[in-house]
Order: C-alpha cells, then structure tokens, then sequence
C-alpha cells in the first residue's frame, strides 16, 4: 500500500506514524506555571536528539478544542520543565496525569505523587522516576497545531539502583522504562539482548 502523506487527513498520518515508529519512550513532563502551580503530562512524542549540547525534544499538540496545554503554557512563561521517565511503578501517575483536567488543577496531587524540588529548575520532579531530567528551553519550533520544543538537560536525578556499581552505565537488569507502541499499547523494556555488529573482513569472506 502507498500513503501521500501530504494529501492525508492528519488523524490518518497520526495513526500510521504513531504505529509505526514504536515504541517511543515516555516523557512525563513536570511544570510550575508563573503562579507557581504545580502540571504533570505524560508525551509520547519525546527522545533526546543531542549530548552536545545535550538536547530534548518534545512534540506538543494544542487540546481538541484548539487551547494550548498548560504544558506549554508553563513552558512557554517559565522556560523550564523536567522531563521524567517512567517505569511500572509510575504507571498509574502517568494515567493520570493524562486525564486532561482543568487548568486549576495538580495532577502531581491527583495522582498523590511524591515530588521533590528541582536542583536548576523552579519545577518538581518525581522522585519515585527513574530519571528525572531537567531542562531548560532552548527553542520553540512553531507549527500551526504543534509546537516543537527543544530543551537543553542541566541536571539528571537518576535512582542509584538505575546504574552500574562504577555508576557509569544503565543497569539492564533494573531500569525497564514503559514505552508508547500505539492506541493503549505500550511496552516495557524488561527483555534485553545484545547485537554485535560483524567485522567488514568477516562480511569480506
């Protein structure tokens, strides 16, 4: 089958994007509006596209009835979030911070999430994450029902657990972080396996 992506209804383009280029880690993004009130939205549309410097990137659409998020409302007064990675245990803070509440409400404190002060940022982070990155807008990328944010990470919190006993690399045996697939489908990454690439003598043979 061929799709010209160009002539297709968006919501047709999300679907066979979104199904395809899984899974997508998730980012559950921790702001403070100018208020100082507390959001939590989980964004599937979400990776790190640099170390140096190190840059993430997150993908935001406005609500269905064309209203900015507060996500990027906070973003965008503020200039600061924290991006947290999920894993099981914060699966169901990830639910719900997903609800879609009105705009006076915490969802840190509807989901009765442990949050500590940011170390660089005035937003929390949670501290049950994995890893909690914190990140300060580098540039906004405008489109008329997306915005692109790029964030530069200035501080990681990372659950001791999460590395090596030197502290240097993952440990694959405890971080298992969820993954968006498509629809309700998500996925944990709790099977690892190693692929070694060839040597070109060995593909020369």
């Amino acid at each position: 089958m061929e799709f010209d992506l160009t002539e297709l209804h968006p919501q047709d383009r999300y679907r066979l994007l979104t199904n395809f280029v899984g899974p997508r880690p998730i980012a559950l993004v921790t702001t403070r509006s100018a208020a100082g009130r507390g959001n939590g939205a989980p964004m599937s549309f979400f990776n790190v596209f640099s170390h140096d410097p190190a840059i993430l990137a997150l993908g935001i659409q406005p609500r269905a009835d064309g209203r900015e998020k507060d996500t990027v409302a906070n973003i965008r007064d503020t200039g600061e979030f924290t991006v947290n990675m999920v894993d099981m245990a914060l699966s169901q803070t990830m639910l719900i911070c997903g609800l879609g509440v009105d705009s006076d409400v915490d969802e840190l404190q509807l989901a009765r999430e442990q949050i500590s002060p940011g170390a660089q940022v005035a937003c929390p982070w949670l501290t049950a994450s994995p890893c909690a990155m914190e990140c300060r807008v580098d540039r906004l990328i405008e489109y008329p029902r997306r915005v692109i944010i790029l964030g530069e990470v200035v501080h990681m919190h990372v659950r001791r657990d999460c590395l090596d006993a030197q502290g240097r690399y993952v440990d694959a045996g405890t971080y298992h972080p969820i993954a968006r697939l498509h629809a309700d489908n998500y996925i944990v990454a709790d099977r690892q396996f190693e692929l070694k690439p060839p040597s070109l003598d060995e593909i020369a043979r």
